[in-house]
């Protein structure tokens, strides 16, 4: 299992992915899920995949055509028109690549290599975008009505984003905003942990403006998660107590 978050502000985008792959409880692994490629001035283009490891890295492979020799190479992201085209691109290679697997592998392997992925970037002289990808290859894009997409283990760190997320907040506070979900995700299924791959696109700003990995240990995480279960308990002592007595009438 994995967590991955894409949010779209009106300063542009803000990307986070944990790193954790686990074959059950004796069996944890970290590998990237979040990759990256931009030409400078021109276009940036975020991926962050969640399911079967096997079958994300091949749709990575293929896009930056590892199978060929390395000056023979093409990465696709980097040659489509459009945001949108890249999406189209990404839900094709994903769909093909699904199929194969299920192939492959017949009846017994039907349903085990399903993954889906979050398309991020910008293309000079267009919006920021933010796509998600269902394994059958078809996608959403983020609008201002949804205007954040997570995969993976979704539901622990969703609430937190609802209530705090606004369009204008800042980039830093977008950022506190991704700790607290991730927080309460890894706290809640060890299927999900650090180290966390950080990435800040700023809009009309072709390269990432911000990129870090958030180690095991790392001290800001580290009072975030703190400081978080320190406030959620002085919150919860603070609201009205609950009463066994009936109320007064009138009431």
């Amino acid at each position: 299992m994995t967590y991955c978050c894409g949010m779209m502000l009106e300063r542009g985008l803000v990307l986070m992915s944990d790193t954790r792959t686990n074959s059950g409880v004796d069996n944890i692994s970290t590998f990237r899920k979040m990759h990256h490629w931009s030409i400078p001035g021109e276009r940036v283009v975020a991926i962050m995949t969640a399911g079967n490891l096997a079958t994300t890295q091949a749709v990575i492979s293929k896009l930056e055509e590892r199978n060929k020799a390395p000056a023979e190479r093409h990465n696709t992201v980097l040659e489509a028109p459009t945001m949108f085209q890249v999406a189209s691109i990404v839900g094709k290679l994903l769909r093909e690549t699904i199929q194969e697997r299920d192939a492959d592998n017949g009846m017994t392997g039907s349903g085990q290599f399903t993954a889906s992925i979050i398309v991020a970037g910008q293309i000079k002289g267009m919006e920021p975008r933010i796509f998600l990808i269902y394994p059958e290859g078809n996608f959403i894009e983020a609008q201002p009505d949804t205007p954040f997409f997570q995969i993976g283990e979704t539901k622990y760190g969703r609430p937190i984003i609802l209530r705090g997320y606004e369009p204008d907040m800042t980039f830093e506070d977008a950022v506190k905003l991704m700790m607290v979900s991730f927080d309460s995700t890894i706290k809640a299924n060890l299927s999900v942990g650090l180290p966390l791959d950080l990435l800040v696109i700023e809009k009309d700003n072709f390269v990432p403006l911000h990129e870090r990995r958030i180690e095991l240990g790392d001290p800001y995480f580290r009072a975030i998660s703190s400081t978080w279960g320190e406030a959620l308990r002085r919150a919860f002592v603070s609201l009205p107590n609950y009463s066994f007595d009936p109320p007064p009438e009138g009431e």
